[in-house]
């Protein structure tokens, strides 16, 4: 498929045209060239392609421009599975709809103040997006009205049904009772999918991108966890410790490339960049002098890199993450050519970690943590080198005229050579005094000698919780994960044993969310149902309910559900 660039969109206005500029993007990823077109002539569209291929751009940018902005009511819902997701998809719709006055982006989902939720839904927001549970809350509550619904947009569907939200997403789906654009997107199509289509799509127009084999065999693929205003420390240690030949930065924006460019050349690396902004010959001038060796660092945008293919390249690093997985599949792609070996390293922040996790999935490859190069590790490296420069100086000889100068200093100073010496090392490797940056990274490593959770086999410690509804409710195991994963944003596959019983149920969950499940659990409901939620009694195979008798007493086993996907 040729590429596309966003500009040679008609139907694309020009201010969302000049977002995406602003995002670093230019060329299209192919569920955007197939897809976008089609949602702009109004069609249902079901789109299948993995996560991280640019689906929101896919759906976002037409349904941006179909947006009245001088109607206030609610004219697009998008549904999420995890309020992870809910909130990255409002990140970005924001971002494209940046030189769109008058529109409003709203994310709903549990684990934030459905009071403030309120407000902002009354003070009108034509772009809703959430997760099913928070979604219906808000319709049952009349505090989400959808009566002027024109999208309703259905986000890696088959990871809500995954979760148990399908009879939620069926329910909110006929309460729009007129008709309207309906957009799916699923990297798979199981039956219960294509029942939906069936069901809720007007003969939708199918859009499919293969999933490819997507990396190098010869190519280690490692990730740092640092701080955003750690980067640039970090960037140029490891530059440091692996002296490799030729070395390929990529930045998400043109503006991040001069940034990194200057920072880099300021502290004497020899570096250059290209993007987009740059005239064709300069940008062929610059590469020619990466592929001669005359400069040793290339600094570049996604674009501005497609089809360099230069065999040397030792090192690819990720200043930022890629928003995008087949954009990090390209990067790596680099290094590692002609059968060489190569390495490839992202720095990675807390609120990207997510995307790390895609690239994963995305890949079906383990990316290995690497530690943050300490003081420590520089400062050998720096005096191996400097060592092996001295010692090539020695035995060239020709010192005589240089020894004279030392002795005349000895003569006329009070100094020892050994002070001397120490001092010219000083001026060469110019040594920090102390490690400022944090190498600990940001997560905390699961503890070591607890039990296995049923679900992941895992050895974090978890925390048995109890709630007081079951099988008389009509819960199933599926929908204590979906409302679980929906309201807080556990990952699903995090989530331990669930024992249903007739009036009560236990669930695992990871010690190190359990207060965050508490606090924004017993705010919610599961299937619609408000629940008490709380740690269940230590040393007890059961847990006493308020003002009723201990489920305990009437036998564990009666009425058990274990829980079966």
């Amino acid at each position: 498929m040729e590429k596309l660039k966003f500009e040679e969109i008609p139907h694309i206005s020009s201010e969302i045209k000049r977002a995406v500029e602003d995002m670093g993007f230019e060329e299209m990823t192919p569920i955007q060239q197939l897809a976008i077109p089609h949602v702009y002539e109004g069609l249902d569209i079901v789109g299948q392609a993995q996560t991280g291929t640019g689906k929101t751009a896919a759906f976002g940018i037409p349904t941006i421009d179909s947006i009245d902005p001088d109607d206030k009511k609610t004219q697009a819902l998008i549904l999420c599975p995890t309020r992870e997701l809910a909130l990255q998809v409002s990140e970005e719709i924001s971002k494209l709809a940046k030189y769109k006055k008058g529109i409003k982006v709203l994310p709903v989902f549990g684990g934030q103040s459905i009071d403030r939720q309120i407000q902002g839904l009354k003070r009108g927001a034509q772009i809703v997006i959430g997760t099913p549970g928070r979604v219906m809350d808000h319709i049952r509550r009349r505090t989400l009205k959808i009566d002027n619904l024109s999208k309703f947009i259905l986000d890696e569907a088959d990871e809500m049904l995954n979760m148990g939200f399908r009879e939620d997403i069926e329910t909110i789906l006929e309460s729009v009772k007129h008709e309207r654009q309906t957009l799916l997107f699923s990297a798979t199509m199981p039956k219960a999918i294509l029942e939906i289509i069936n069901k809720y799509q007007k003969n939708p127009k199918i859009v499919k991108v293969e999933h490819k084999e997507l990396t190098t065999p010869n190519v280690e693929q490692f990730y740092l966890e640092v701080k955003e205003k750690d980067k640039m420390e970090v960037m140029t240690r490891l530059i440091d410790v692996y002296n490799p030949k030729l070395t390929i930065i990529f930045c998400n924006t043109k503006r991040k490339v001069d940034d990194v460019t200057e920072m880099l050349q300021t502290r004497g690396y020899s570096s250059d960049k290209i993007h987009g902004d740059m005239k064709q010959n300069v940008r062929s001038s610059v590469i020619s002098k990466f592929k001669r060796g005359d400069i040793d660092i290339l600094i570049a945008t996604d674009v501005a890199a497609r089809g360099l293919d230069i065999d040397d390249v030792e090192i690819v690093l990720n200043y930022d993450m890629p928003s995008h997985e087949e954009y990090y599949v390209h990067r790596i792609g680099r290094t590692g050519r002609a059968g060489r070996a190569g390495s490839a390293f992202t720095m990675v922040t807390p609120r990207d970690y997510y995307l790390l996790k895609n690239v994963m999935n995305y890949t079906k490859k383990k990316i290995q943590r690497h530690p943050i190069p300490s003081i420590g590790e520089i400062e050998n490296v720096k005096t191996d080198a400097f060592m092996q420069k001295l010692k090539g100086i020695i035995d060239k000889g020709g010192l005589e005229r240089y020894i004279k100068i030392i002795d005349k200093v000895l003569e006329t100073e009070d100094y020892q050579a050994i002070e001397i010496a120490a001092a010219l090392v000083k001026s060469e490797l110019e040594l920090p005094e102390k490690d400022n940056v944090d190498t600990k990274g940001f997560k905390s490593e699961p503890a070591k000698g607890k039990r296995k959770s049923s679900k992941t086999g895992s050895n974090e410690p978890m925390a048995k919780m109890f709630i007081n509804i079951g099988k008389n409710h009509h819960i199933k195991p599926g929908d204590v994960v979906g409302s679980i994963a929906g309201e807080t944003g556990v990952s699903g596959n995090r989530i331990g044993s669930i024992d249903i019983f007739e009036d009560y149920t236990f669930v695992e969950i990871p010690e190190e969310f359990a207060d965050q499940v508490l606090e924004i659990m017993s705010q919610n409901t599961i299937k619609g149902k408000k629940i008490n939620i709380e740690r269940a009694k230590a040393g007890r195979k059961s847990q006493p309910r308020s003002k009723k008798s201990s489920p305990g007493d009437r036998g564990i086993k009666r009425g058990k559900s274990k829980r079966s996907f």
